[in-house]
Parts: structure tokens; sequence; C-alpha cells
């Protein structure tokens, strides 16, 4: 049975943040008629606080927070290629993103995949760009309920499966409910909710952790012995050179995948300018501090020998926060890391209905759709992404959702050549932009599936690096090869629809 301190602390959270949810509608209220502005990117009125709440709460999952610290308690040093990756980022969204928020303010673009139609004035690219971005985000947003499932199983409170499955539905409906009244504004409320209470926790149970285990040098001297034991898991808490490659090139291309995801680039949208983005990408580190802590706490598992179930290694720090904290401060960090889950989930569903909505209903089944018809069916549609989710994670393994994420981050970064750098030049084509993403999305499938779905592969003998980052680079490669051919040749030659726009 369930401990009822614990419970209550749980509900207390949640709760909160449902009731946050419902003040979302006082968040930069506006008066304007209901369009995809208003309703997916508040009004592009969010200033540099909630701005960084809700960017870094999109940005910084749940799964997150409970996959590094899993990582780093089954495989050692190689998780931590999540804080340079998350560092990489900040100085990446600087100069992106203001200066992609600027465009799309001045071009009335909501999405990554209208500004690529705005920009080469090709609806095939556009197209492809809006279908890879809401592919690589439906298991990502599957992840977000394995959060939830790993802190409901390892706290134990979810007694059994059937009582789980009905938490986890309850929470996600009371988003569901006020994310379609209020769009992004219900995330947005909620990310003040989750800076505290994720920060607090990472603080506390990061503190009792140390009190208990020594101090830092005790924990990693701890985990070593334990790793070092007859029958260890073969890991280590120092990088080897054979594992240097794919860290550096796991970090690298990580970051340049994740601000293309819709998701990250919805929350950017919002903003009420660049200025304000630029402060944010400065305060950006400040979450990879948090999720610095969270990795420590991996290893502090590791050396307090917490049980984590076969498979599950991303329930080690719940595990450990039900031993180290009594009943009802461990339900607060339960209820923290579910609420966790609760913005992110709710931007990638507001975001994969948009870019549904913008780029693929509007501009191929209802071309004359009006502005509240285009709000009405991104609604229904982020409905809908909801309770995909829910069904995908009751109905296929976790494991299935874990590896479509992986493949999700190689797709995502095949978009990159259209996105950011057609930020900067409109020389390449966009027949062979198309064709490099089509190479791109072709070898890394390829190779991920061959390799067992695992993100690094084999180069050059045994250097193992990620495989995303091949696939980028033949990528650019084919676009750059055929943008020459096709210039050389004349053949379809590159000119642009009337409205393409200049930068």
């Amino acid at each position: 049975m369930t401990e009822g301190p614990m419970a209550a602390a749980f509900v207390a959270v949640v709760a909160g943040a449902s009731l946050l949810a419902l003040t979302a509608h006082r968040l930069r209220p506006s008066d304007s008629l209901p369009s995809l502005e208003g309703w997916a990117l508040a009004d592009r009125g969010l200033g540099t606080w909630w701005t960084w709440l809700l960017l870094g709460g999109t940005i910084f999952t749940a799964y997150t927070f409970a996959a590094v610290p899993g990582l780093a308690y089954g495989n050692g040093a190689p998780a931590f290629f999540a804080l340079p990756y998350t560092v990489i980022v900040c100085p990446l969204a600087f100069v992106l993103l203001p200066r992609l928020w600027r465009v799309s303010r001045e071009q009335g673009c909501v999405t990554a995949a209208d500004f690529v139609r705005r920009r080469y004035g090709s609806a095939p690219l556009a197209l492809v760009v809006a279908l890879t971005g809401i592919l690589a985000t439906m298991p990502y947003l599957a992840l977000q309920l394995l959060g939830i499932q790993a802190v409901l199983t390892a706290g134990g409170l979810s007694p059994n499966a059937v009582t789980g499955d009905v938490v986890m539905v309850a929470v996600f409906a009371g988003l569901a409910v006020a994310t379609y009244r209020h769009g992004l504004r219900a995330p947005a409320v909620i990310s003040a909710l989750k800076g505290v209470a994720v920060f607090g926790s990472a603080l506390a149970v990061s503190w009792m952790a140390l009190e208990r285990l020594g101090g830092p040098g005790g924990i990693f001297e701890a985990a070593s012995a334990r790793l070092a034991e007859p029958g260890g898991r073969g890991a280590s808490l120092l990088l080897t050179p054979d594992q240097q490659p794919a860290f550096a090139t796991l970090a690298i291309g990580s970051a340049l995948a994740l601000l293309m995801y819709p998701h990250v680039l919805t929350a950017a949208f919002a903003a009420s300018g660049p200025a304000v983005l630029r402060r944010v990408a400065i305060a950006l580190p400040a979450w990879t501090a948090v999720l610095a802590l969270f990795g420590m706490l991996g290893i502090a598992a590791l050396a307090s020998d917490v049980p984590a179930p076969e498979g599950g290694a991303e329930a080690a720090v719940p595990v450990l926060v039900d031993r180290l904290m009594a009943a009802p401060f461990a339900g607060l960090v339960f209820g923290a890391l579910t609420v966790g889950a609760l913005v992110p989930a709710a931007v990638m569903s507001i975001a994969a209905a948009t870019s549904f909505v913008r780029n693929v209903y509007a501009e191929y089944f209802h071309p004359t759709a009006t502005p509240k018809r285009q709000v009405r069916i991104a609604k229904t549609v982020s409905l809908a992404a909801k309770a995909g989710a829910v069904a995908f994670v009751f109905g296929l393994r976790d494991q299935d959702a874990i590896n479509l994420q992986l493949l999700g981050g190689v797709w995502i970064l095949q978009i990159f050549p259209a996105v950011a750098i057609g930020l900067y030049t409109r020389r390449l084509h966009p027949r062979a932009l198309l064709a490099g993403w089509a190479a791109g999305m072709l070898l890394g499938t390829v190779a991920v599936v061959r390799e067992g779905f695992s993100p690094v592969v084999p180069v050059a003998g045994h250097m193992e690096v990620y495989v995303g980052l091949v696939a980028l680079l033949v990528n650019l490669a084919v676009a750059v090869a055929g943008t020459a051919v096709l210039e050389r040749t004349g053949a379809g030659r590159y000119r642009p629809e009337t409205g393409a726009i200049k930068i």
C-alpha cells in the first residue's frame, strides 16, 4: 500500500500545477481574434523570466532528469556527454534563435517549416521539414510518460499497473484540458512551478546524498568500488580513449539537433524579442547545473548499491530518493519530477499540432481555412497527440519508445541545412536540399537499426561516432554537390516563388 504522506505530498504538487494551469489566461492576456500565434505562441509576448522558465523547462525534460542519471548508474562516464551537449546549445541558441525569431516575426512564420516555405519558396521542402519535426516529436512526447511511469513505480505510488496507468492518465487529462483552452500559456505558467520544484529538489536530494555518503569523494570512491567488483558492469567513471570520439560527436550532434525540434522553436518563438532570447541563452547554463546534480545522483545511486530494476536504470534516482528522504519529502520530489514532464509534453503536443495545421492541413487540404478554424483544428490535433502518446506507451514496450526517440534525434538533425544554414544563405538549391535530406534520413535510419538502435556506429576501423552527425555530413555533401550540378547544367535553375524572403 502506498504511504499516505508520500501520496499526499505528490498529489499536492501535481494539483498545484493543475491550479496554476487554470490561471494561464492571466498571462499576457490579449483581446485579439483567435489565431495560431495567440494559441501556440502566446502572442509572442513572453519576457525574459517567462521565456527562460519555458525554454529551460522544455529543453530539460523529465525523462532527461531520469535518463542521464540512469545512464550514469549503468554506463558511468559516457552518460555525462549531456553536460557539454547542453552547454554547446547555449552559444548556438544565442546566435540562431534571435535571428530566426526576427525573420519569423517579420514574415508571420509560426513554425520552422513556415520559414523554409518563405525562404526557399518550396512547398515540398517545407513539407518534409514539417513531417520530420512531427515524426521526431511524437516518441519524445511518449518518453515524458515513461518518465512519469518510472517515478510512480520507483516511489511506490502505483502499487499495481492499473493504478499507475489511471494516475498517469489523470495527470495528462488535466494537462490536455489546460492546453486545449489556453495553448502555450498553460505550460508557460506551469514552468514556474517546475523551475522552483526541480531546482529545489535537485539541491535538497544532492545535499542529503553528499551528507550520507561522505561528500563527492566518498560517492565517487564507493561507485568506483562497485564497478570494480567481480561481475561488475564493465563501466568506468573515466572516459577511455576509445570512448572519446563517441562522447564528443554525441555532444556536438545532439546540440545541433536540439534547436531543430519543433517544441524548442515554439518556446523560442513565444519570446517578445531577440534581446530576450539572447539573455535567456546566457542564463540557460543554470539548467545544465541542475542536470549535473542529477547526473551525480546517478553515481550516488551506484555508490549506494540501489537496486534499479533490470532494463530500468532510469528508476535509479527515484529509488535513491525513496531511500534517502522521509515519505513527505520524497513525495514532493516525485511530484516535481512529474510536473517536469508536463511542461515539455504540453509544448511538444502544441508544436506538433501547429506544424500539422500550418504546413499540412492549411497548405494541402484547406488553403482557405480561417485563423479561427486553424486554431480549432490545432486544439483537436494537440489532444490527439497526447492521446496517441498514452496509447503508444500502453501498447508498446518502453524500449520501443526509446529506440524511436534515438531515431528521432538522427532524423531531426537532417533539417539543419534547410533551417539553420538557410538563415544565412539561400545558395543551396531546394531540390538539392531535398536530396540531401533523403540521403541523411536513409543513411541514419539504416545505420541505427543495423547497430541494434545504438546512436554510435563504428567508422574508420574501431572508432565510434554519433551516427546523426555522420548522416548530417552526408546530407550536406549531397546538398552542396547537387546544387553545383543543378547550377552547372541549368536544369531546374533555382527561381524562388514570388514572395520568397531574403535576409
